[in-house]
């Protein structure tokens, strides 16, 4: 074989079948199946891939248009992944790891990844936890136009960073109180930005999302204005099906 192919997820046999799928550089999207697994695949074009934003999307789209024709139980790939021969996906990836991509599709089997990513406004937040605590006010609003010492200064600041972090702590329980029992598995990941307090995926039931779902719009009204909510109720399950973590 002398072309070298992109690889964009693996599903249990037979796996997806007439799919007129396009992937990175429109490039038709195949199947192979190797060592009792089906690969789906187009040509690479490029030696490697950037990870830009339409790349990215181009890589999940392929994922995520074989689960909603049905096939739903997936292993993704990570982006960028390109091999010189089936060969080397047997010596890398199916022989080594047998077993353990096994066990994936059993846990997988039936369910789905969903996530949450919430925001808030530290200014706002702010304003309001000056508006809600009394002591806090004012000791603040004491120190005001006086030459204060470091330790004056440290002593505020810790105090309101404590106060918010009590917030931002009651805020990501309450959605774990609801949220959580809903799950499997839950994935808490790294926070992106400043303005991000909580960013977790959940493996639930497949037929359960509706619900979950309602469960999210509810959290959302409970905390009025307060949060910006991203929700992902339709993903390939990245976080759940980590080749680095098989073994």
């Amino acid at each position: 074989m002398g072309n070298r192919l992109y690889l964009y997820g693996i599903f249990p046999t037979p796996g997806p079948e007439d799919l007129e799928l396009k992937g990175l550089d429109q490039q038709p999207v195949y199947k192979q199946v190797v060592d009792g697994f089906a690969f789906l695949y187009s040509e690479a074009l490029q030696e490697r891939y950037l990870a830009s934003r339409r790349n990215l999307l181009g890589h999940e789209k392929v994922l995520e248009q074989a689960m909603q024709a049905g096939y739903r139980t997936l292993l993704p790939l990570q982006f960028g992944l390109i091999v010189e021969s089936w060969e080397a996906v047997t010596q890398q990836l199916t022989a080594p790891h047998r077993e353990s991509l096994e066990k994936l599709f059993q846990k997988l089997d039936g369910y789905r990844e969903v996530g949450i990513k919430l925001f808030w406004d530290n200014q706002t937040e702010l304003q309001s936890l000056m508006a809600e605590d009394d002591a806090l006010r004012l000791k603040r609003d004491s120190l005001e136009g006086k030459n204060l010492s470091m330790d004056e200064v440290v002593a505020i600041g810790q105090a309101i960073e404590k106060a918010m972090a009590q917030r931002k702590k009651e805020i990501i329980e309450a959605f774990q109180a609801i949220l959580n029992p809903m799950a499997i598995t839950i994935a808490e990941n790294d926070l992106m930005t400043d303005t991000m307090i909580y960013n977790a995926a959940y493996l639930i039931d497949w037929d359960s999302e509706a619900n979950f779902s309602q469960q999210v719009e509810a959290l959302d009204e409970q905390f009025e204005q307060r949060l910006k909510i991203r929700y992902n109720n339709f993903t390939a399950p990245y976080n759940f099906a980590r080749l680095d973590q098989l073994d």
